[in-house]
């Protein structure tokens, strides 16, 4: 594992509305946007909570709230629970193909499609290839798009960076017409069993937030860690409930 030689320039967000809670105030700490992170600085500040959005790597750092908390699975003691077992086996039926992380008009077009679908009030449902670009990729991390296709039509794909540590589950996208199938949920199963294959302890699911609904999820996969008090401490669900 490569070491970090030096650190680099970090900035404090001014006070700004929770994206989360409306009636909270958020700050947000993030490397210096003209000297990005590269692979190595990525790969240890994912290590300490950190996440990208695009090529904004940043880590919530709010006054008077710790409810972010940057979760992950150990890889070596995963275990399905009953649902996820259902869910792995009625996604068997599914082809997966690994592509390079870039640009694609089907994905693309899926993209859109599930925005609309499933968040259609949120400003990432947006017509422009730019701004799809802008909040997926980055080009100094090596990033990989999962595809699921059935019979040749894709279903979903699943954004992952290749950290040294694992695989971080950027972002995952899904026709919105195949609901029944849980596509999220089996394409966390599939990185777990990919990041197994591959020798590679973890699998970073980003932010898990306390008591906000569209997150409980996170918590549903077992064992869960959160970087909580600068340490990775397994954590139980009845700890945040």
């Amino acid at each position: 594992m490569s070491v970090i030689t030096q650190l680099p320039t970090f900035y404090i967000s001014t006070p700004h509305v929770c994206s989360y809670f409306p009636d909270r105030e958020a700050s947000t700490v993030f490397v210096d946007p003209q000297n990005p992170a590269d692979t190595v600085t990525y790969n240890y500040l994912i290590r300490v909570g950190f996440r990208r959005s695009g090529d904004l790597v940043y880590r919530p750092q709010c006054y008077d709230c710790n409810d972010c908390v940057s979760v992950r699975l150990p890889v070596a003691a995963f275990q399905l629970r009953r649902n996820q077992k259902r869910i792995a086996r009625r996604n068997a039926d599914l082809q997966v193909n690994i592509v390079p992380g870039e640009f694609r008009q089907e994905h693309f077009e899926l993209y859109k499609k599930y925005q609309q679908g499933r968040h259609p009030d949120s400003s990432m449902n947006d017509d422009n290839p730019d701004h799809y670009e802008e909040f997926l990729f980055y080009q100094g991390i090596d990033t990989e798009l999962v595809e699921f296709r059935l019979g040749g039509r894709l279903l979903c794909v699943a954004v992952t960076d290749i950290v040294a540590d694992g695989l971080s589950a950027v972002y995952t996208f899904y026709d919105p017409d195949d609901a029944r199938r849980s596509l999220g949920v089996n394409a966390i199963l599939w990185q777990v069993e990919e990041a197994r294959k591959r020798g590679k302890p973890h699998v970073y699911l980003g932010y898990w937030i306390k008591r906000h609904e569209k997150m409980h999820y996170k918590i549903d996969y077992s064992p869960v860690e959160g970087f909580i008090e600068k340490k990775w401490r397994l954590i139980e669900r009845e700890q945040f409930s």
